[in-house]
Order: C-alpha cells, then structure tokens, then sequence
C-alpha cells in the first residue's frame, strides 16, 4: 500500500469514470501501463535549535528575531527583483530570510485581543480562545486602514489582517500543546477540553502598525474580531433555505454554526475577504449503523463521496463533550423521527465546505457561506482581472487526491462603482450568489474545457451515482456532479492565484500519493504526469510525492471562456533527481521544493510567492517558501516521460507541457521556517515593503507523552526566538521588512 505523504493527503474519489490518460488513447494505452520509478538519495541531517545562521548559498542568512532594530535610513539602490541571496536549505528550528531582511514575530496563538484578556501563559492553562489567536495561522489579507482609522486601499502603516485558524496540532484526539497536560485521549472528552479546542478553530480579523519602525498588534483595537466553529454564519445563494440545509438548530436551512478548517483565502474585487473551508468532514461522526437508520437512501452516497462512512470517527471528539447542542451538532447520524431532519443533525454536513465571506472592517456582520461557488475541500479563491462590462471568473480547487479544478462565473457583469461599495456583504450577494459553477477537463494537446455543473445536463440529472434533485443539490454535491460529468482527477488542488500582468490562473497540486502509471490507483496523464519513487532514508514515497503547479490561460473570452490552455509551471523536485521524469524544471540546489500548497502574486512587485506544506523532503529542509518572476503558458515545451516495459505490460509514454526552464534570475529560495512547520499565509501593505507570513504547527511532530518536557519538543519556536511566554510551540504572523526600506522581493 502506498504510504500517505502528510496527514492532508486525503481521497474520498474512488469514482470509475474516465481518467484523462483513458480519453487519450492516442497517447496511453490502459493495456500497456506499467508503474515508472526514478529514485533519488536524498541526504541525513540533523535538526538544530537555535539562532544561528544556517548554511546554504554564499551569503549571508537572517534569522527571525521577536522586535527589529531601528536600522537608519539608507539610499536604496537602484531596484532589482530577485536580487537578493538565495536562502540555503535548513534544517534550524528558526525562521531563516536573506542577507539584508529581517522578520519580526507578530501575532502568535493564544495571543489576547482585547484588554480584558489576560496575557498568554503557554503552559495550558489558558482559556478564553474566542478572544485570542486561534490555532494554525493559514490563509492571510491585508485591509489598510488610514491615519484616522476609515477603511483605505493605500493605507500602508495601518491595517487589518484577517486570517484563517485551521486546525490544532493533536496526536490523538487531543490539542496537547493548549491542555495543561497533554489532554484527554480516551472517550468521553471533558467539555472544558472540548471548548478549549472549538474555540482555537475559525477566523480573526486583527489590527497592525508600524510605529517607531517597528510592526505590532493592536490588542485593544475595536476592530479585533473572532470567528468560531460555533459563531453563527448566514447560508447565502442556490441552497440557503434547502432541503439539504435543515437542522435542529436551523430548522429553515437558511443559517449554520461557524466557518471551520479554513485554509486559503482571497480578497473580491469589492473589497471583501473570503475564506475557504477545507477538510471539515472529519470533525464529524457517524453511528456504524447510520446507512440502515437512513434506509440507504441517497444521502448515503453523498456522505460516503465527502469522506463519511458509517462508522466513521470524528477528529477530536467533541461530540461526546456533554448533552448540550453545541456538542450534539457533530454527531450527524440519523437520530430523529423526522423525515426534514429538523429533530437532528443527519443534515449538518451540507452546511460545510464552502467559500465564506466577510466584512473585515465591520464585525457586527454575519458572515456569508456562497452557495452557489459549490461544496468541497475548499482552498483559495482567485478572482480574474476584474473588467467593466464583463462577468468576473473566480478560480478554486478542492483539496483532496483525485479532485477537480473549479470555476465560477458571475451572472451579473462587473461595475467600476462597485470597487468601492457602501455595503461590501451586499455586493457579494450581488456577483456571489446566482452564476454557473464550472469543473475542469484538460485534453492531451494542452487544452481544457469547463463544464457547466447544471441539473438541466443530462448527464448530471440522469446520472447514476446519485439522483439529484434540483440545482441546490447539485452545488451541494459538486464532487458528484464533477464525477458525472467526467473532471480530470488531479493532484490535490490546492491553492490558485491570478497573475496581475496577464490574467492567467496558477494552481499549487500539492503531491498526491496514489498517482500510478499502472495497477491500483489514478494513472498520470498530462497535466498530473509523474509517477515516481523518491527516498526518505530509507523510506520509499510513491506516486508524486513532491508535486507541481499548474497553470491555465483561459479562451478569447476571458473568465466566462468555455475552453482554455494549460501547461506545468514549476514541477516540484529535489534538484539532484531524475531530470527526465522527475526534475523536469531543471531545479538547481537554490530553488529546489516539494509539496507547493500556498501560492500568491503580490501586485506591487507582480512577483509569485510559493510555500511549501511538505512530508517528503523534510530530512533535508524544514518547509521554505520561494519567490518568483514567472512567464506564462506556452513558454515553455513539450516534454514525453517515458515508461520501460516490465513484466507483461508494454512501454508507453506520456506527453506533458513544461513552463520555460527556471533560473537564478526568476526562481529563488526566500524564506525556510523552523522544525516541523508548515509556510502559509501571503499579505502584503500596498507598497510591498511589509509582507506578512504565516508559521503553521511548528513542532507538530512533538509525541504528547513529552508534552511535560520542552526539551523534547520538536521545536520551542516562537519561544526560543525570545517571543512570548513558556516554550511550547505556537503558530504565529510574521512580518518581514527589507533593511534598507525597499520592496520586499528585490
């Protein structure tokens, strides 16, 4: 059995319609598929704590240090992209930058944001999680703000961030790191934990500055704002007030308890932030006998496709916290008597996975959940070149092995006014909630088509997977629709962003372990071509562990095209492997990477930033993030992996589209965090000389048992880098500055 390459490497799409590579049987035969292999070494180091600079490339490394000092003004020079040193690949519990930067922690959980709560002790025995930082800092946007505090699209010394809180590090079902000691793994769990860990999940809008050169935040600002699992949230568009959508607790379907495992973010072209739910289903449970108590009907089926089978166990247990509601809602088995489900909370499900929508300047405003751009892992959401008098496309991927590509476009074509709207939740109804949601097929020659998920297809209404019922339900149960219709199975889409200098879509696909060129499993194809072995010491990880962005130019009619061209960016790759099937991007020892997941453009600079959420490589380097100035699609050529013949199955050989060649001059190595973390969350103020990064679960690899003992942590990061009390390990917002003023990429 194939090995999964990190917690997230999740597949629920065990689907038998057509993959790619069968439509293309100009191209690969199923006969003749046989699985490729090409392994490469992949050197031993050890984990250093610390501060010191780590090695790499000739230069000089920064490590982060908790409050800058006041460097003189200098006369910047003339301004380059890409100028600076690469950073080396690390393996320090530190967060490492180049020669002339320097970072600064920010915002860490547990963190209070008002004056009310007390400082963090880190020790455990913290509460009060609705007003501090959440947990596993993810997805991040910048909202400046002006001198006198109003909302301002140049404002650059004060702002907003309003960031996603995805999940807490548990070994078990506990959140160790937050419970005084280590937590309760055993059923049931104690509400005190329960509310604790509820708590930590969601989103928090909070205020920065710079004062005195240095960046902080504002702890009492009356901006400062927590969203929960359990916070109320509006259900908006095709399937608010649905069938599908009625509960105990919301018996009109038209309002759901909290946003949860928010992962990528996005900011609309009006002004709003958007936040997508990713891997929410396995917070739920469901009784071994639930498909009899539901007579096997088809929500069965639906269930089973969004990862819940009966008898499946939730993550952390909260459904056992006690008898009250809050605790109820993660049981979604069938307990009532009623047919509607207005008794239970058999319907409960459906009311996560989407994209939410948020006000970040005013916190008295419900959030919206947008229906109508469809349910499932939900990472970004990248919104096209907005252009008056046009629909405006939003780009999305769901985040799961073998899952689909998506688009929606707008019924409504965009308007100048609207740039700055008197009622930004008003305007998303607007573009938001009525369109076509479209899902992703890519041909062999490097084109794709979109398909509409509409019930008027009929291949969608007649389809005999599911039986679906009315539009609401085909949005509700878009991973099926997309099976109907027969979307390229991809390699865990995760992230996308748009290019501001030409409008084209890039992809993060993150790995994806279960991509073979034959016998069990999803066979590559062109844009998902790689299937290979890669060494962990002595560790095999098959498929593609080290994944590849991807990106498309739509038609001649921009985001409402109905076709578009693709080709492979980057591919992931240590730069020593194969260069005929595995680092096919030429990656020198200054750019190499593994496991793409958050992606942005930042449009000062136009510069692409990529992050890595890696298990493959991570003997070699902690998870790092690059900086690059990328052409587009077609710069590049065409590549044929070739596949020997072994055993009965015959040669073959698979055609695939590969961006240009990188170079010093376009990728470069930036920024690797400290042990065990993941690099996620991309801001900047709107003159590019303060970005904003996210570290995720530093020293997520920690064994609870030690939880007594801060020596065998993993990592003691932020801690060890002199921020915040005890030496627990907590997720925290960087902020990185340029030492003599300038934009940060330069």
């Amino acid at each position: 059995m194939t090995n999964k390459i990190d917690q997230d490497d999740l597949g629920y799409n065990d689907t038998p319609n057509e993959h790619f590579s069968t439509v293309l049987d100009q191209r690969i035969s199923r006969r003749n598929l046989l699985r490729g292999s090409a392994a490469s070494a992949v050197s031993m180091a050890m984990a250093t704590f610390g501060l010191s600079a780590c090695g790499g490339s000739d230069n000089n490394d920064s490590v982060v240090s908790p409050q800058p000092p006041v460097t003189p003004p200098v006369t910047p020079p003339a301004e380059k992209l890409l100028a600076f040193g690469a950073v080396g690949k690390s393996l320090l519990d530190s967060v490492v930058v180049p020669a002339g930067y320097t970072a600064s922690i920010l915002y860490a959980l547990g963190d209070p944001l008002n004056a009310s709560t007390s400082a963090f002790k880190n020790d455990g025995s913290d509460a009060d999680y609705e007003n501090r930082a959440g947990d596993h800092h993810d997805g991040m946007e910048f909202f400046g703000l002006g001198a006198d505090g109003k909302p301002s699209a140049s404002g650059v010394e004060r702002g907003l961030l309003a960031m996603n809180h995805e999940a807490t590090t548990n070994q078990a079902y506990s959140s160790f790191f937050i419970h005084a000691n280590g937590g309760t793994n055993t059923l049931p769990r104690p509400a005190v934990e329960v509310d604790k860990e509820t708590g930590l999940h969601g989103i928090s809008v909070v205020e920065v500055r710079r004062t005195g050169g240095k960046w902080e935040y504002v702890k009492d600002s009356a901006f400062n704002r927590r969203v929960t699992c359990l916070t109320e949230c509006e259900l908006s568009g095709p399937a608010a007030g649905n069938a599908l959508m009625v509960t105990k607790y919301s018996t009109d379907g038209k309002k759901t308890r909290g946003t949860l495992n928010n992962c990528g973010t996005g900011k609309t072209p009006w002004g709003s932030f958007v936040s997508g739910e990713e891997n929410w289903s396995g917070y739920f449970t469901r009784d071994k006998n639930d498909d009899t108590a539901r007579a096997s009907d088809k929500s069965v089926a639906s269930l089973k496709r969004y990862g819940r089978s009966a008898g499946s166990a939730s993550r952390h247990g909260w459904e056992t916290g006690g008898k009250d509601d809050k605790y109820a809602r993660w049981d979604i088995s069938k307990t009532g008597a009623s047919t509607d489900g207005k008794d239970d909370y058999r319907n409960e499900m459906n009311a996560m996975g989407y994209i939410v929508e948020a006000d970040p300047y005013n916190k008295t405003r419900a959030l919206k959940k947008r229906t109508a751009l469809g349910r499932y892992a939900h990472e970004s959401a990248a919104f096209s070149k907005p252009v008056v008098g046009q629909p405006l496309g939003v780009y999305m991927g769901d985040d799961s092995r073998n899952e689909y590509i998506y688009k929606f476009v707008t019924e409504e074509v965009w308007a100048a006014a609207d740039a700055n709207p008197a009622d930004m939740l008003k305007t998303g109804d607007k573009y938001l909630d009525k369109g076509k949601l479209y899902v992703a097929k890519f041909g062999a020659d490097g084109s794709g088509q979109w398909i509409e998920l509409n019930i008027a297809n009929p291949t969608i209404a007649g389809y005999a997977g599911y039986k679906f019922a009315d539009q609401a339900d085909v949005l509700v149960n878009a991973r099926l629709a997309g099976d109907a219709v027969g979307a390229t199975k991809m390699d865990r889409p995760e992230w996308c962003t748009v290019n501001p200098a030409n409008g084209e879509i890039y992809f993060s696909l993150t790995n994806n372990s279960g991509r073979v060129a034959s016998g069990s499993g999803t066979l590559v194809d062109g844009p998902n071509p790689r299937a290979y072995t890669d060494l962990k010491g002595k560790s095999e990880q098959k498929g593609n562990p080290n994944g590849h962005i991807l990106r498309i130019k739509e038609g001649s009619a921009g985001a409402s095209s109905a076709t578009f061209s693709w080709d492979v960016y980057l591919f992931g790759a240590e730069s020593g492997a194969d260069a005929g099937k595995v680092n096919l991007s030429s990656l020198t020892a200054d750019q190499d990477f593994s496991s793409p997941d958050g992606l942005a453009f930042t449009p000062s600079t136009g510069l692409l930033w990529i992050q890595t959420d890696d298990g493959a490589y991570t003997d070699v380097t902690n998870c790092m993030m690059l900086a690059a100035i990328p052409g587009s699609v077609g710069d590049g050529k065409k590549v044929t992996l070739d596949y020997p013949a072994a055993g009965t199955a015959a040669a073959f050989k698979v055609d695939t589209f590969v961006g240009k060649a990188a170079t010093a001059d376009t990728v470069k190595r930036f920024l690797v965090g400290p042990v065990d973390c993941e690099l996620t969350g991309i801001a900047e103020t709107p003159d590019g000389k303060a970005l904003f990064v996210n570290i995720q679960h530093p020293g997520e690899g920690t064994d609870q048992a030690n939880i007594g003992d801060p020596s065998k942590y993993t990592s003691q990061w932020p801690a060890n880098a002199g921020y915040g009390a005890g030496k627990r390990p907590r997720s925290a917002t960087i902020v990185i500055t340029k030492n003599d003023g300038g934009r940060i990429g330069s």
